[in-house]
């Protein structure tokens, strides 16, 4: 994180001091080309390769690797993508480049990866420069589902992943994230975005990812039948993949973490909502912009809200490494 002060927010202050205070730290630019959490190794690669054609950015292409693979360069998927820009091999084929000059064009190597997604977005900007609708869009929703599927489309197709894979890149490319955050705000906003869509399940959720839940919330709905995340279970799961182990419960879970003033909020910190420590019942994820990605209640899914959605906005609080001692 951005070497601030921490000071504790005082029980006595109100939420509509805090809200005010929060909606200014995200729509307040930092004054940084970057504005998406990147980890500090891959900050040049992406800063250079995400000006590789006027239709990209340095936000756009951070945007993107962080949904694809959480800055992960090991990652896979389950249809063989590979590495931190998640290639297919084919695609890689064709599309990876030896940026590094080593003599080699490796999927994993994020010194080629990196610069061969930067380009691979300007071939896709080419390919669907003629269909209507937002551009940039159309662009993800290439790298998505491919230049083909959006051609047909005469857009962004009708396909739920990559609709949400688009709305998701776009509204995190919009972040003002400080220079200097910190990588494990990176991995969390990451994984967490990539659970974007999953069913709210009361109990849901722990640090392997949605699970069923139990009875019952406050209103009665059980989530015993549905497989998902409340708003806790998110943050355990987003958190755990940082590295971060934290307690199950949106209040314990503040009570466990630094707790900070609402000028030195940053992306990858967590906003509380009740009226007293003791009462805090709900806790999203802050991903800059006066946005948060939110498991809001049962018969919602996984999505990003502005932080003024709930009206009881109490605190911000940073989840830290345990030190060893």
């Amino acid at each position: 994180m951005r070497g601030t002060t921490p000071v504790t927010v005082g029980i006595a202050a109100t939420a509509a001091v805090i809200v005010a205070a929060l909606v200014q730290a995200g729509t307040d630019p930092a004054g940084t080309a970057l504005g998406v959490a990147v980890p500090a190794q891959y900050r040049d690669l992406i800063e250079e390769a995400g000006n590789t054609c006027p239709e990209i950015s340095p936000n756009l292409l951070a945007a993107l690797i962080q949904q694809e693979s959480g800055f992960n360069p090991k990652a896979t998927s389950p249809a063989d993508a590979q590495g931190i820009a998640q290639f297919i091999p084919p695609t890689w084929k064709a599309e990876g480049i030896d940026a590094n000059g080593d003599g080699k064009r490796d999927v994993w190597d994020p010194e080629d990866a990196i610069p061969s997604a930067g380009k691979y977005l300007c071939t896709l900007a080419e390919d669907v420069k003629n269909v209507p609708g937002d551009r940039q869009s159309n662009i993800l929703a290439a790298y998505n589902a491919g230049p083909g599927a959006v051609i047909a489309a005469g857009g962004v197709p009708k396909i739920t992943e990559t609709q949400n894979y688009v709305r998701i890149i776009n509204a995190n490319a919009k972040t003002t994230t400080p220079a200097g955050s910190s990588e494990t705000a990176a991995i969390a906003i990451g994984a967490a975005s990539r659970m974007i869509g999953q069913p709210y399940s009361w109990g849901g959720g722990n640090t392997t990812g949605p699970t069923t839940g139990s009875c019952c919330s406050p209103n009665g709905r059980s989530g015993a039948s549905i497989r998902g995340f409340d708003c806790s279970g998110l943050v355990v799961y987003a958190f755990a993949k940082a590295g971060i182990s934290l307690p199950r419960t949106a209040a314990t879970q503040y009570a466990a973490s630094q707790h900070i003033n609402p000028a030195d909020l940053q992306p990858g910190d967590l906003v509380f909502y009740g009226s007293s420590a003791a009462s805090i019942h709900h806790v999203g994820i802050y991903i800059g912009h006066g946005q948060m990605i939110n498991a809001p209640r049962p018969g919602t899914d996984v999505r990003i809200d502005p932080i003024k959605a709930l009206p009881d906005l109490y605190a911000i609080a940073r989840p830290t490494p345990k030190k060893e001692i």
